[in-house]
């Protein structure tokens, strides 16, 4: 007789990344499961999976309700907007997919006796006064700013998930994110990588916000989903820092962006710097190279020409 594939539950999943993680673990030999809601996600990113016996999608809020699944093996929890274009228009529905989602969850993986994995964000940091930043470090939070609402929410998400590891046994594991990027990001998501690329691809010129020396980490999506998929495979409850150490102003990558795809039409911009915004971001790696045996392979020039194919595609379709 033979045996059923393993099933993995993933909110969030016609996502950036969650769409990505749906590749890699069909690939591993798992039944995968979608739910999401598609407020930031689209069936675009799972269009290639259509075919796929051991994979379906399941419209749904997980912070209403989770479908009782008779078996699970395994739940990634990615269903948050990520975006501060969408989490300033989605307040309410961040908070909630923080605290009732991540319930929502647990609960099953409690009662199922499957792992637990959060992707949580380095936005748990906030405006850091340590730099780089290591897991053990407690951050520096606006807890009533406008970017509070996905701040909080992943804090709070972090924090749900210990107390359900300490009260109740459940197997979890959090990591936390840095900036990734890659093919199927939303154009008009308003993070920095689509939002310079749809610029240059236009001809137009580049809006950075402030004078464009605050830092970002910029990972590329292969590497974050392999970091997550190796955190699975752990038996560490995390926190883990999953991000590029090879910090980079956003002046660099603009001009970066220029430089491999602009044709002498573009120019920077400057702007208003939005309250809250971080002055520096980088991770400490240093957890994820002794459990994980990770660290980010592609570098940020690299990454962007992986890349390239699916932002022109992707701009070409959405001023069509």
């Amino acid at each position: 007789m033979t045996s059923q594939p393993r099933h993995m539950v993933i909110t969030g999943g016609a996502g950036f990344i969650g769409s990505h993680l749906s590749d890699v673990f069909l690939e591993e030999g798992w039944r995968v499961t979608v739910v999401d809601d598609l407020s930031t996600g689209t069936l675009d990113n799972l269009a290639h999976l259509s075919g796929e016996s051991r994979f379906d999608v399941i419209e749904q809020d997980v912070s209403d309700w989770l479908p009782r699944f008779t078996r699970v093996d395994a739940i990634l929890h990615l269903a948050s907007p990520a975006s501060p274009k969408d989490y300033l228009e989605r307040p309410i529905e961040t908070m909630r997919v923080g605290a009732e989602g991540t319930r929502h969850c647990l609960d099953l993986a409690t009662e199922r006796g499957a792992i637990f994995l959060l992707t949580s964000t380095s936005e748990v940091y906030g405006d850091p006064l340590v730099h780089p930043q290591t897991e053990d470090y407690w951050g520096n939070v606006n807890p009533h700013g406008f970017r509070s609402v996905y701040d909080e929410a992943k804090r709070f998400a972090e924090a749900m998930t210990f107390a359900y590891r300490r009260t109740h046994r459940t197997n979890t594991r959090v990591v936390r994110l840095f900036n990734t990027y890659g093919p199927r990001m939303r154009i008009g998501d308003g993070r920095v990588v689509p939002a310079f690329m749809e610029k240059v691809i236009l001809g137009q010129a580049l809006q950075i916000h402030g004078d464009g020396n605050q830092t970002r980490s910029f990972g590329y999506v292969a590497d974050t989903i392999e970091g997550i998929r190796r955190m699975l495979h752990s038996d560490h409850p995390g926190p883990i820092n999953l991000g590029n150490p090879e910090e980079r102003t956003i002046r660099d990558l603009a001009e970066l962006c220029i430089e491999v795809f602009g044709d002498g039409r573009e120019s920077i911009e400057f702007g208003p710097l939005p309250d809250d915004d971080p002055k520096v971001r980088r991770p400490d790696i240093s957890l994820a190279r002794e459990v994980l045996g990770w660290e980010p392979k592609v570098s940020l020039r690299e990454g962007l020409l992986l890349s390239a194919d699916y932002f022109r595609e992707a701009v070409k379709a959405a001023h069509t």
